[in-house]
């Protein structure tokens, strides 16, 4: 039972999604979440009670960053939010998730059941 096991099996899952599109994330000492070309592309944010987690992570595929600019987000100020559509124009969230779902079942060892 390791919570800064399982907040670095997220980015794992992360990074790894990001490498079937070539590019490379980055996670840096002292920070959660994962990172490129240094914008902060996915955030991690867990809650445990009795060791069941609730929450994860946000991966920032398409979304509007407009707005980003007026808040501090997770408390960096000297980094910025980025966007997998600022470097894979087009992409969507519906040819994400499996990419999502295939590197979890890989890093967590696990078999997903949809219903």
């Amino acid at each position: 039972q390791d919570l800064h096991w399982y907040l670095r099996q997220l980015e794992e899952v992360l990074l790894q999604v990001l490498d079937v599109y070539g590019l490379n994330g980055e996670r840096y000492p002292g920070l959660t979440g994962v990172w490129l070309e240094g914008r902060k592309i996915a955030a991690i944010g867990i809650k445990v009670s009795r060791w069941i987690t609730m929450h994860g992570f946000a991966l920032n595929v398409c979304p509007d960053l407009v707005g980003f600019h007026r808040i501090v987000p997770c408390g960096i100020s000297d980094k910025s939010v980025g966007s997998l559509a600022e470097f894979i124009p087009g992409i969507t969230i519906d040819e994400v998730l499996p990419q999502v779902a295939a590197a979890f079942t890989k890093v967590f060892g696990v078999e997903l059941i949809y219903h």
